[in-house]
Parts: C-alpha cells; structure tokens; sequence
C-alpha cells in the first residue's frame, strides 16, 4: 500500500512540473521581428512580439537608461541612425536583441521656382558645400528633408557629426 501510495506521489509530482514548465515557457515573451543582428536605413523600426507589453529599447547592453514603450504586440518606433538594444518584459523578460540603423548620406537634384537645387534625401544632418567653377563659395548644414537652393554649379554633401 505505501509504495503505492509514493508511485501516485511521484506521478502527481511529475505532472505538476510539466505543467509549471509549460506554462513558464508560455509566459516568456515571444519575441518576432526585427530579427538579431537587423540592420535599416530606415529609421522607422517596426517591432513585433507576444506575451509582453513594455518595450525597452536603449544604446547600451545594460539597459541602464532605456526608453520605454507601454505597447501591445507590436508597434513601430522611430530611431536615429545608431546601435541599438532591445528586448521586451511581460510576466518575464525576453532576450536582448541588436539592431542598427544605418547613416546614409544622400543629396538629390530637385526643381525649385524654375531653376534647381539639391534636398537631403539621407537619414542624417549634412555639412553641403556648394562650388561655383570649382571655386568653394558656401558652407550650408542641410536637415533630412530641407531642400537647399543656391547659385553653385556643385554640391558635395558630408555627415554632419555635432
């Protein structure tokens, strides 16, 4: 009788550490996109996950000054060029992906009031010297988006990094 006693024991036992493991692995975030490692040019970061309702993003391994986003299964993020670190936390934490947005220097000839100029079509603030006859006449800083229009013949566009 008492061995069958611990035979019913050890059943219940077993079976109570496979549901307490499942329903732990079904507590962890589910973590989807971006994969590790994803690299954008653009800086709008779409993630997307299960089981978890605060994304924290930040700039360092450690997460000691993360942004934090109270979302649901998704949500897209707006980023400036850099590397990145993410995971996400519901009933427990996720693991710590990385990602990186990519500088891209990009300038592009543009019509403007009948003759032409150059807009930032990049991701970053650029430094725009403007030449006329390969003599340099003006040092212009271009926002992404800003269209510059000048009397030069050239522009050479750079990474503006203050």
């Amino acid at each position: 009788m008492k061995e069958h006693i611990w035979r019913i024991d050890v059943v219940v036992v077993l079976v109570s550490v496979a549901i307490l493991i499942s329903l732990i692995g079904y507590a962890q975030p589910l973590v989807i996109a971006p994969l590790d490692d994803y690299e954008s040019l653009d800086g709008n970061v779409l993630f997307e996950f299960e089981r978890a309702d605060v994304l924290l993003i930040d700039d360092n391994m450690d997460f000691t000054t993360p942004d934090e986003y109270q979302v649901r299964e998704g949500s897209k993020v707006s980023l400036e060029p850099g590397v990145y670190y993410w995971k996400v936390d519901g009933i427990l934490g996720s693991e710590i992906r990385t990602l990186t947005v990519v500088s891209r220097v990009e300038l592009v000839l543009v019509e403007v009031d009948g003759g032409f100029g150059v807009t930032n079509a990049g991701n970053v603030r650029l430094n725009v010297d403007v030449y006329d006859e390969d003599e340099l006449v003006g040092k212009k800083k271009l926002e992404v988006g800003e269209v510059l229009k000048d009397d030069g013949d050239k522009f050479v566009g750079s990474y503006d990094d203050e």
